[in-house]
């Protein structure tokens, strides 16, 4: 089962790759991982999204506590939240694709960020699934490059990963 971690750490040299150490060492896989410094400079939040059953989730969450770098962990999966992702897109636009690219990056409400002869480069935040629908609606132009940030998680209501 696919489980979204959020991980407040400290905002140390080192502290990233212990966590992907953790990972790499047990064999387990990191599917995406985004990490950024939060409103206290001195703390850092780690978003990872992970799969495994019960058991090994409940190693996982087990061995990252015993990081002296993690302060908090909460796997949001367990509670109602809210999970976007960024996409950039860099799409071909030499076979006559420019109004099809502005008219789903419209209904998609989608931003076209860079226009050149040959490309453009189109903006998308949303869940996993959105951004699935959108890159299979630009089918019929050339796709040149995907870029994805993977997922980011809050969650909802007064649920909060405060120290």
């Amino acid at each position: 089962m696919r489980h979204v971690i959020s991980i407040l750490m400290e905002n140390e040299s080192g502290a990233l790759s212990r966590v992907a150490g953790l990972f790499s060492a047990r064999g387990y896989n990191i599917e995406s991982l985004s990490v950024a410094p939060t409103d206290d400079v001195s703390m850092s939040r780690l978003t990872l999204v992970t799969r495994g059953n019960e058991e090994i989730i409940e190693q996982i969450i087990k061995q990252l506590n015993k990081l002296i770098d993690v302060i908090k962990l909460f796997d949001l999966t367990d509670s109602p939240h809210l999970e976007r992702e960024m996409l950039l897109l860099k799409v071909s636009v030499k076979e006559g694709h420019r109004e099809h690219i502005k008219h789903i990056s419209d209904i998609f409400r989608a931003r076209i960020l860079d226009v050149s002869p040959e490309s453009y480069v189109v903006e998308l935040t949303g869940p996993n699934d959105k951004l699935a629908a959108f890159i299979d609606a630009m089918a019929p132009a050339k796709i040149l490059e995907v870029v994805r940030s993977g997922p980011l998680g809050i969650t909802k209501g007064n649920n909060m990963l405060k120290v």
